[in-house]
């Protein structure tokens, strides 16, 4: 009895999302961003001071040249770069991350004439996936944290499934492919043939900063930098790990039934 209890108590606690903005969702720390106005210029005459911006990521995610830049891909949201330069970074609590691209993940991002034609012909390619979509989740050698957010997708707060999204053991009953871990040596085949089992039209998500550059850990003699060298690459969704949030906003993206991160459409 106590869990009706509870439940008359707190009421629905599933969220809305993506059919209304979340509050919650925003409590994340979702993604690094350069201060708006920050300039690279100011430090280009310092070869030190640009050595010592860079040296604050130990995943070599800050670049310093002509401009000051972040590559959310290989972020893993540390906080150094923030604790040291509050002036330069700052995180971006939105939890909507996901890009098309591996380049979009650089940010401030610049214009790329080929993301349109990315965009199209994904929903082209998944048109026809709009309800009842299976994912089957492969582990290919992640930390484990990835996995606890992955899980959550199921719960009573996110509750995928209001959403027409499942989870399948079988890639052979599968839509969506999502991808979490470094793409370790020896889960490279098994991801290969994965997705080679799966029907089209389908949809890869690399999901997390492992998957999407390897993260912490690269390069080792057991992986590479991530899985965009054994499987072609849909969507990427940073972060170390992402949210649910930011997880969900991928697969919807991937299905274009969103909009990612950065688009003025």
């Amino acid at each position: 009895m106590a869990w009706v209890l509870r439940g008359l108590r707190d009421g629905v606690v599933t969220s809305r999302y993506p059919r209304r903005p979340d509050g919650y969702g925003d409590g994340y720390r979702a993604a690094l961003s350069v201060v708006e106005g920050a300039d690279a210029a100011a430090v280009d005459g310092h070869l030190g001071e640009k050595a010592a911006l860079a040296s604050l990521c130990p995943t070599g995610a800050i670049e310093v040249g002509g401009r000051l830049s972040v590559d959310r891909g290989r972020c893993i949201l540390c906080g150094r770069c923030v604790e040291a330069r509050p002036d330069l970074f700052a995180f971006d609590p939105a939890p909507e991350v996901a890009t098309l691209t591996r380049r979009a993940l650089l940010v401030p991002r610049e214009h790329d004439d080929a993301l349109e034609l990315v965009r199209s012909e994904l929903a082209q390619r998944v048109r026809v996936l709009r309800r009842s979509i299976h994912i089957r989740h492969v582990d290919a050698g992640s930390d484990g944290s990835e996995e606890w957010e992955v899980a959550a997708l199921t719960n009573p707060v996110y509750d995928v499934q209001r959403l027409g999204i499942f989870f399948t053991a079988s890639p052979r009953h599968a839509d969506v492919l999502l991808v979490t871990g470094v793409g370790t040596a020896g889960m490279a085949e098994p991801l290969r043939r994965t997705f080679e089992a799966m029907p089209e039209p389908k949809v890869v998500l690399a999901a997390g900063t492992d998957a999407t550059s390897g993260g912490l850990v690269y390069p080792t003699y057991a992986s590479g930098a991530g899985i965009g060298s054994i499987v072609p690459v849909d969507v990427w969704v940073p972060g170390s790990p992402p949210s649910p949030f930011s997880l969900l906003h991928g697969i919807l993206v991937g299905l274009g039934l969103l909009s990612e991160a950065g688009s003025e459409t």
